[in-house]
């Protein structure tokens, strides 16, 4: 039973890690508001038969709706377009390496939404972090005044997942987690609209490619779906502490995943960066004795 568990945790990884290596993939196919509008588009089609008659009878005495208007713009799908969006201007190695900083952006989030203290050693690992970031983003060249664009969205794209995160622990409705990602689904779209008008007006990679249409299928079946549910079936088994730990790993799979099937090679900077930024984490998560 152990096995299975780990089994899962790893192609949970892989199915999330994946998804970057897709869209790096299919930048020039496919336009970044419209790719995330037709993942959520699949999503609601799978879950709507089973949550719809659930939803109609809690949708009215929903507690908490603007919570989850919040999480719906936080984490309903423009974090995603965003790192689509980075994709068309940095590697995938580089845009994965910032997912070590959501933890980060958790604790600094924690202080203005839940009004959690953050302490000097807190701080510090902070600063640290954001070094290992200044490294990644210009190159390993500190003196460079421009910071690439794609690197500076997959870290909005992280700030998005991060306030996600937090408002999750503000939840106050009664809905199951089907129904929940149903509503999540359902708000993330109506926020994406004017993202995907603006790509329609644009006419950037409007018409779906085969392999386009491909990854919309992949991101939203098996990194959106299926990923999230061995994530739940991991959490449950390992707890959350150990669980998320291992989502640390997944800058490793990517650049792995990124040379089998890219091309992309790391670099000295890609190294030394998520060290600072592994180290200011642990910094910042370590307990007082």
């Amino acid at each position: 039973m152990r096995a299975l568990v780990w089994l899962v945790l790893l192609a949970t990884l892989l199915l999330w890690s994946g998804n970057w290596i897709v869209a790096r993939a299919v930048r020039d196919d496919i336009a970044p508001g419209i790719a995330t509008a037709g993942r959520l588009v699949v999503v609601l089609l799978i879950l709507l038969p089973f949550t719809f008659s659930g939803l109609k009878g809690k949708i009215g005495g929903l507690r908490g709706k603007g919570v989850l208007l919040a999480i719906g713009f936080f984490g309903g799908g423009l974090h995603l377009a965003f790192q689509w969006l980075g994709l068309h201007y940095t590697t995938a190695t580089s845009a994965t390496l910032y997912l070590s900083t959501a933890p980060i952006f958790i604790l600094l989030l924690a202080r203005p939404l839940l009004g959690e203290r953050i302490r000097p050693r807190q701080w510090a690992g902070v600063a640290l972090s954001f070094c290992g970031v200044a490294l990644i983003g210009t190159q390993g060249r500190l003196g460079l005044v421009g910071y690439n664009a794609g690197d500076a969205l997959a870290l909005l794209s992280m700030l998005f997942w991060g306030t996600y995160t937090v408002l999750l622990r503000m939840r106050r409705d009664t809905l199951d987690t089907p129904e929940f990602l149903a509503v999540q689904c359902a708000l993330g779209l109506l926020w994406l609209l004017p993202w995907v008008c603006l790509d329609f007006l644009s006419e950037r990679a409007t018409t779906l490619s085969t392999a386009g249409a491909l990854a919309v299928l992949y991101s939203a079946i098996g990194s959106l779906l299926l990923a999230g549910a061995g994530w739940t079936y991991v959490v449950k088994r390992l707890g959350a502490p150990r669980a998320g730990a291992s989502m640390h790993l997944m800058p490793g799979l990517a650049a792995l995943l990124s040379m089998a099937f890219l091309g992309e090679y790391p670099h000295w900077y890609h190294g030394a960066g998520i060290a600072l930024i592994l180290a200011g984490v642990a910094l910042s998560s370590l307990r007082r004795a």
